[in-house]
């Protein structure tokens, strides 16, 4: 049996990372380069179904295969105590750590909850000497290190931020003040990645101004002709074929959305594979944008709409009017009863989250595909 070749479950490596390679070449390169090299402190943003997480798990591979340690973290409550405890290689020892108590259940032996929290002022300090210790392994060589990768760094608690933050700068700090060579000097990469209002929120704190010299990086819509190419390939590798014309036509669907790439490509795929057929035809096409926007709507449309205010909502409805066409700014605010100052306001908030973009003088449109006919029809 044929085996579909479009992976659009979150964080699964996709066949072809399409539209990414600079960014590939840029961290992979840091990691070439020695130490304080650009590329080894990254913050990659972009919508959800941009492939954040396909792209951490890349640069892990690429660490990997230049023998780098590494460690994959997604922001929840106890990140750095997570961390502490992996970098550990022999148990961990908490310094200034609060232990829960045991407890005597009656009729039950007493029993330990367990439980270690690292405090705030230690955590810093713990982190540097978890890094450092783990850095002063013999399993690690020489220009080597430790990468670490935070996923979904938008919902790391403020104390999280600032601990790994403070402790990577002292890391970097340690390593640049001992008398090895650069090109021998064991190091710490480390890249975040969460939704583009993560990147202001990072940069505003005083204590992470460091992270103001780190690598940038947006995942962005990918080019239409790069999109059909990649289901041309992926589609004959798999034993299929597809005319260029069908090809384009799912890429425009797609609008270079890189998960709706591979919704779309997984159920038109499908859809072929249904009919027992090795030609995926403009039907096929069709089929699989209809199930794609499906999937699409409640894995991307909904969850980015959590956390919008209701006034952002309102602007929000208020373009859902005009969807899939651009919505003048003017026209907003008749629609709401709204000042022009109160919808520039949220215009800029909104493009800020990119939820919506600037589509040419006083108009804007949705920057997530979709999403404004999903408003129209709630």
């Amino acid at each position: 049996m044929a085996v579909n070749p479009f992976k659009p479950t979150a964080g699964k490596m996709p066949p072809i990372l399409i539209g990414r390679q600079s960014i590939i070449e840029d961290f992979s390169e840091a990691l070439a380069n020695g130490a304080g090299a650009p590329g080894r402190i990254m913050l990659i943003t972009g919508q959800r179904g941009f492939g954040k997480t396909v792209m951490l798990t890349e640069f892990r591979r690429i660490a990997r295969a230049q023998h780098w340690e590494t460690i994959g973290e997604t922001a929840s409550e106890g990140l750095v105590s997570r961390l502490v405890q992996t970098l550990s290689p022999t148990g961990i020892r908490f310094d200034q750590a609060t232990i829960s108590p045991s407890i005597g259940i009656p009729g039950v032996a007493t029993a330990s909850l367990g439980q270690a929290h690292l405090s705030a002022v230690a955590n810093p300090l713990t982190l540097r000497n978890a890094i450092n210790t783990r850095l002063g392994s013999r399993k690690i060589g020489k220009g080597k290190g430790v990468l670490i990768t935070i996923d979904e760094t938008q919902a790391a608690s403020h104390g999280d931020v600032v601990a790994i933050a403070t402790a990577i700068q002292h890391v970097i700090a340690d390593a640049d003040e001992s008398d090895i060579p650069d090109a021998d000097k064991k190091g710490v990469a480390i890249v975040f990645a969460g939704l583009p209002y993560m990147v202001n929120e990072l940069l505003d704190n005083e204590v992470t101004t460091f992270l103001r010299r780190a690598l940038r990086r947006e995942l962005d819509n990918v080019p239409l002709v790069d999109v059909k190419n990649a289901f041309l390939e992926t589609v004959a590798d798999s034993g299929k074929t597809i005319s260029e014309e069908d090809a384009l036509c799912a890429a425009q669907q797609s609008d270079g959305y890189p998960y709706m790439v591979q919704l779309i490509g997984y159920y038109m795929w499908q859809s072929a594979e249904r009919r027992g057929s090795d030609a995926i035809t403009a039907h096929d096409v069709d089929s699989g944008v209809k199930d794609a926007l499906l999937a699409f709507d409640d894995a991307v449309c909904a969850p980015a709409l959590d956390g919008t205010s209701e006034a952002e909502r309102l602007f929000l409805n208020a373009m859902a009017q005009d969807a899939p066409e651009p919505t003048r700014v003017s026209d907003i605010a008749q629609r709401v009863h709204r000042s022009r100052s109160w919808v520039g306001k949220y215009r800029a908030i909104l493009i800020k989250d990119k939820l919506i973009r600037s589509a040419g003088h006083g108009k804007v449109e949705f920057a997530v595909p979709h999403l404004g006919e999903y408003l129209a029809v709630r």
